[in-house]
């Protein structure tokens, strides 16, 4: 069978002299698997970049072994950010944790316009704190949704409301509960992203026989 899509490249390894394993996150068929041929020519490989969006061609198989891809690029995403190192390595990781969470020929069409508004985001100037919770939206669309506020009890603190885990009392940055942005310094972010990095690891990625992506501690390590 033979289609046609538009995706986002998720991953990229080396085949053969001349050739490359892809994946794709696609628009009408979720995350596809195929070879590249030709990937080392200069005119191809220059735009194979993890983030960029590409027109697929897609030519299955009949004895169950990948198919084959003719790609060409449709808008070029990553290379804008390859001199803003916490962007590029934001970019990675979101497709990274997309590979890691989704099934091949699969489709989920949110998952796929969350991609797009992520290019979107990374150009405000909150983009940290609005990828957090697009972060929180792509655990949503695979079926694990969160309410950070029936985990954690509050207390004053010298004045101020803190939130903090029931059962381990860690502190839990009071703009994941609130929603209230106004304030916020890097340490509340950072914070915010150690709790989000939790959720995934105990409920998502161990229960399903997972590695945690060292794409995120590599970019949340950029936080700090």
């Amino acid at each position: 069978m033979n289609w046609q899509d538009k995706g986002y490249l998720l991953s990229i390894n080396k085949y053969n002299e001349n050739s490359s394993i892809a994946e794709f996150y696609t628009e009408k068929n979720g995350k596809i698997v195929g070879i590249i041929f030709g990937s080392s020519s200069k005119k191809i490989k220059s735009y194979l970049l993890i983030g960029n969006r590409f027109h697929i061609n897609s030519k299955l198989r009949e004895d169950g072994r990948l198919g084959y891809l003719k790609i060409e690029i449709d808008e070029i995403k990553t290379p804008i950010y390859l001199e803003n190192k916490k962007k590029l390595y934001c970019i990675i990781y979101c497709m990274n944790l997309i590979k890691i969470l989704t099934v091949e020929n699969e489709n989920n069409t949110e998952i796929y316009n969350l991609i797009e508004k992520l290019f979107n985001i990374i150009q405000l100037d909150n983009w940290l704190v609005e990828f957090l919770f697009l972060e929180l939206k792509i655990f949503k669309s695979i079926g694990y949704d969160i309410n950070f506020k029936d985990y954690v009890v509050d207390k004053n603190i010298d004045g101020r409301k803190q939130y903090f885990v029931e059962t381990s009392q860690k502190i839990v940055p009071n703009f994941l509960i609130d929603k209230i942005f106004e304030g916020l310094n890097l340490k509340d972010i950072f914070g915010g992203y150690t709790i989000v990095g939790d959720f995934l690891d105990k409920t998502i990625i161990k229960p399903n026989n997972k590695n945690y992506p060292s794409s995120r501690n590599d970019f949340v390590n950029l936080l700090k």
